[in-house]
């Protein structure tokens, strides 16, 4: 049976990030993928211009829609934007019995946008992290899920993981690309243990998407019946070369994508 992925999250114009950046994931991974869209967004490589969100009974109905009739192995959420949907998709996915869950806290975009209402953050603590099997976090989102200060080493980066996992999620991957040093350090943490999952930090300017990329990647390998540090591993492994290979792509004027596509297209584009 194809193996089937679900993004919930904001859609990106510009087409590297949100949900358009989560199916081109899916499909360089090899997993079908549907969407529900709980926030529209005027974007380009240099920045949101605009915001529309989505009514919360919209999202449940799309929700509805999407589980209703396709056999969904994994769900992927990013921007929520709205205490309304934060709740909507919490019930959306108990309705259907969704266990797979990636939650990617999306606060702030690499832009700077505010992308999810201060208001409705606690109620995404609450509400939706207890639901995740994945919380994927990078430096700042972790920051302000527990009210504190970036992680500045790796020793502060495992306090503020454990945390976390005391949220609710199950696992916990916090993403160090904010941090300094030759390598980029994330760390998977689950009630037993934490790894540290090292990887040459590379320049690049290049680098819109990458935490959708990674939640997404991560739910396409759960999907295929991956257990969740091998699905953790290869993603970081896939967004990693989309990361290196993105100079070659030469979209847009600003930051521009990752590579989605970097082990299926040509090395380099044609002319």
């Amino acid at each position: 049976m194809t193996p089937i992925a679900v993004t919930i999250a904001g859609s990106d114009s510009g087409g590297g990030a949100g949900t358009a950046g989560d199916l081109k994931t899916f499909s360089a991974l090899g997993v079908y993928g549907a969407c529900v869209l709980t926030a529209l967004t005027a974007q380009n490589t240099k920045g949101i211009s605009a915001i529309q969100d989505v009514q919360a009974d919209f999202v449940a109905a799309q929700m509805d829609a999407v589980f209703s009739d396709l056999a969904v192995g994994a769900v992927k959420i990013g921007m929520l934007a709205q205490a309304s949907v934060i709740h909507a998709v919490a019930a959306g996915l108990e309705r259907w019995g969704q266990a797979s869950v990636v939650l990617d806290p999306v606060l702030i975009a690499s832009s700077g946008d505010r992308l999810l209402a201060p208001e409705a953050l606690d109620i995404l603590k609450r509400v939706l992290i207890p639901r995740a099997l994945v919380l994927t976090p990078n430096l700042p989102e972790a920051a302000a899920l527990l009210g504190g200060a970036p992680a500045a080493n790796e020793t502060a980066m495992r306090e503020q993981a454990r945390a976390l996992l005391a949220l609710g999620a199950r696992t916990v991957v916090l993403k160090g690309g904010h941090a300094e040093g030759a390598d980029s350090v994330d760390l998977f943490v689950d009630r037993d243990r934490t790894v540290a999952l090292r990887s040459g930090r590379i320049d690049s300017r290049h680098t819109h998407g990458t935490g959708c990329a990674l939640s997404a990647a991560i739910a396409a390998g759960l999907a295929k019946g991956m257990n969740v540090e091998a699905a953790v591993r290869t993603a970081k492994d896939y967004v990693h070369a989309a990361i290196a290979a993105a100079g070659t792509l030469g979209i847009g004027a600003g930051a521009g994508p990752v590579h989605h596509f970097h082990a299926i297209w040509p090395a380099k584009p044609p002319g």
